[in-house]
């Protein structure tokens, strides 16, 4: 029987990215969350960038359809969500300063409850939310496990760093 060290299942450095892509990443994210939310608040109408953009496939209710062809259409939804996402990325998945095995299962610890969290909030999801409110929830749960790792390992490293701190 082989038994493997649980050290090889912890999350390898060499996945990360450098710890200056941590604050390129929230330079990105907090405006790309800004204008999230306004987009929400305004119906997705706020701010129009209107542009022509390759589509593989676009199945318009009004408008037109195409397939591997070129539409015009509002792209600001698009490019807020890229944005978002790269920067979360780069926050959630740059080294830390003082990299370590402690760090190491902090984030995969967080990773494992940000999915678990996630997916408890898509079952109740489709237990409870019908429709179109559907179509929604499943666009805003892209985020979630991003936003929810990310909230948890900086919560718990601030909380880890301040009982530190009130040890000296």
């Amino acid at each position: 029987m082989y038994y493997i060290s649980i050290n090889k299942f912890v999350m390898s450095n060499k996945l990360l990215l450098p710890n200056k892509y941590k604050s390129i990443g929230w330079f990105i994210l907090i405006p790309a969350t800004i204008l999230g939310i306004i987009l929400i608040a305004t119906g997705f109408e706020g701010l129009p960038i209107n542009a022509p953009v390759f589509a593989v496939f676009n199945d318009s209710l009004i408008g037109q359809n195409a397939s591997f062809g070129f539409i015009n259409t509002n792209i600001t939804s698009t490019v807020v969500g890229i944005l978002f996402i790269v920067g979360a990325i780069f926050v959630a998945f740059s080294k830390e300063k003082r990299e370590d095995e402690f760090i190491a299962n902090l984030r995969l610890s967080s990773l494992l409850w940000a999915v678990f969290v996630n997916y408890l909030l898509l079952i109740i999801s489709f237990a409870f939310i019908y429709g179109s409110a559907f179509l929604n929830v499943m666009i805003y749960n892209m985020f979630t496990v991003l936003i929810i790792f990310i909230v948890r390992f900086n919560y718990i490293l601030y909380k880890n760093s301040k009982s530190a701190t009130d040890e000296k």
